[in-house]
């Protein structure tokens, strides 16, 4: 029988590997179907799967009211508006990069802290967040991308406003006390978020042409639902579960560096000087941000 902590592990590297390999595939994927339509049937393929795991598990439950304001917090801020944000980014920015950005939302949450709570943080904290800027200086540098280029530049600006996004949810997250658990909370919320990005499919892009789609594209289109984000979903609030808050918080950090990994390998992204530079300090500067400070003995 397998220990918490070996299940910890192993929703660990499901979210990594969920979470992580998201961002290449939907590089790849929003090339031939429209972005919104594929987040949203993705996000809808999700809620399924989560609605009949929790079915069989005895574990379904409709939310009350009191949980109603995080449901619209996470469903719209964190799923909705991140997920349509980002897949803009993607039609501008590789994969790698972009996932990168996308996880820079630690940095963004201390400052937030700060102002909201009052929660001052420690020198290494300070130090980390020093390390990973030095790293968006890195990664923003006149070499690092074409300034001249609107369109990348946006796609940049996006990935940034998401990292924001967020931080605004998870400041929320921490102030609030759920009567469900996170788990019986995701299909919910991803409801939400499936049905305002499904709207704006249908104002600004074509249909898809399912019928259509080749074994690839369905491939993707499996993997975005399935791992990108029902078991996504379902090993983060595992691993948080049954791993200590170090481990989890800095083990996540794998996602953006498998995804820069698969995009290198899968989609001939170039591993170049400044993005394998500002890829070591921000993820060396999120973990020294997120790894909790040592309580004095009693």
């Amino acid at each position: 029988m397998l220990t918490h902590r070996t299940i910890g592990y192993l929703a660990l590297v499901g979210a990594i590997a969920g979470y992580g390999g998201l961002w290449p595939v939907t590089r790849k994927a929003i090339e031939t179907i429209p972005p919104f339509w594929f987040a949203s049937l993705r996000m809808w393929a999700g809620v399924l799967i989560l609605l009949t795991v929790l079915y069989f598990t005895r574990r379904l439950r409709l939310p009350s009211r009191h949980d109603f304001p995080l449901i619209l917090s996470i469903g719209i801020l964190m799923l909705a508006f991140y997920t349509t944000l980002m897949h803009i980014a993607l039609v501008y920015v590789e994969a790698g990069r972009a996932a990168l950005l996308g996880y820079t939302t630690p940095l963004w949450v201390m400052p937030a802290a700060y102002l909201l709570f009052g929660e001052k943080p420690s020198g290494r904290k300070l130090i980390g967040m020093i390390i990973a800027m030095i790293g968006l200086v890195i990664l923003f540098s006149p070499g690092a991308f074409d300034w001249s280029d609107g369109d990348v530049v946006l796609g940049n600006a996006l990935l940034m406003v998401c990292a924001l996004l967020w931080s605004v949810t998870i400041i929320h997250i921490r102030a609030y006390r759920p009567v469900l658990t996170p788990i019986q909370l995701a299909p919910f919320q991803l409801m939400i978020s499936a049905s305002f990005i499904g709207m704006l499919a249908l104002i600004f892009e074509p249909l898809p042409n399912i019928g259509g789609w080749d074994a690839t594209e369905w491939g993707m289109y499996a993997y975005g639902g399935t791992f990108g984000t029902a078991l996504a979903m379902m090993s983060v609030t595992t691993c948080v579960r049954y791993l200590p808050t170090v481990l989890s918080t800095v083990g996540l950090l794998g996602a953006p560096v498998f995804a820069l990994i698969l995009s290198v390998v899968f989609l001939d992204e170039a591993l170049t000087i400044d993005l394998t530079s500002g890829l070591v300090l921000i993820i060396g500067g999120i973990a020294l941000v997120s790894v909790p400070d040592r309580r004095p003995a009693d």
